[in-house]
């Protein structure tokens, strides 16, 4: 399920989304996820403790929102060229958004779930489903997984193409045979055909033996009239 174009997953923020001061390491703020008016996601706002409670009481209501600690993530990318870890194919999945990787992306993230590296802060049943929300515990990156409820004869193949992704840094590796070798080319077909039409020899291509004999069957056939 696809939760809208500007939605895939978003970073901490910085500062303060009320009053633009500027987080500190270690400081306890407030996360919180909001309804896109403009689309059918989702909008990611952080708060210092004063800039959220001194939001007015008609201010839009939050779908989730938790207490958590700012860290500084200066520095911590990893070069494009490593290797994928299963966190960063996760991102990516949701980053692309596609339908097909549904399944896929809460299979990992319940995996990352249970190596603690994220934690569920929120889950709640909507019309699409139940919608689990969560946060990566060192970065703060919220990610939102639809729960597919996968059936139990699904789970096994589903396990496969996580395993399959994460052995080809996230892509699923092309086929190695696309064309059967052993099937002819179409165009070799017309040959055989010809090769039927031209069995009979013709006049040019008979043999000298051949052509005495012709010979001699007609000067026998002149004698006998």
């Amino acid at each position: 399920m696809a939760f809208g174009d500007n939605w895939h997953l978003r970073s901490r923020a910085r500062e303060c989304a009320a009053t633009e001061t500027p987080f500190t390491n270690g400081q306890q703020i407030i996360t919180a996820i909001f309804p896109d008016p403009e689309s059918s996601g989702y909008l990611r706002k952080d708060f210092s403790l004063d800039g959220w409670s001194g939001r007015a009481d008609d201010a839009q209501k939050p779908f989730s929102f938790w207490k958590t600690t700012f860290t500084s993530t200066a520095g911590a990318e990893k070069p494009a060229e490593e290797k994928l870890s299963a966190e960063e194919i996760l991102r990516r999945l949701i980053e692309e958004d596609e339908d097909h990787t549904e399944n896929t992306r809460y299979i990992l993230a319940v995996m990352l779930e249970r190596q603690k590296l994220l934690r569920e802060t929120d889950s709640q049943r909507t019309s699409n489903g139940i919608i689990r929300v969560y946060e990566h515990k060192k970065t703060g990156e919220v990610m939102i997984v639809r729960d597919p409820d996968i059936p139990l004869s699904e789970i096994a193949k589903v396990q496969d193409e996580v395993v399959i992704l994460l052995e080809n840094n996230g892509r699923v590796p092309e086929p190695e045979h696309p064309q059967d070798a052993a099937e002819a080319p179409a165009d070799e077909a017309p040959a055989e055909v010809a090769a039927d039409e031209t069995d009979e020899p013709t006049p040019d291509e008979q043999t000298p033996g051949e052509t005495v004999a012709a010979e001699g069957d007609g000067d026998a056939e002149e004698r006998d009239s």
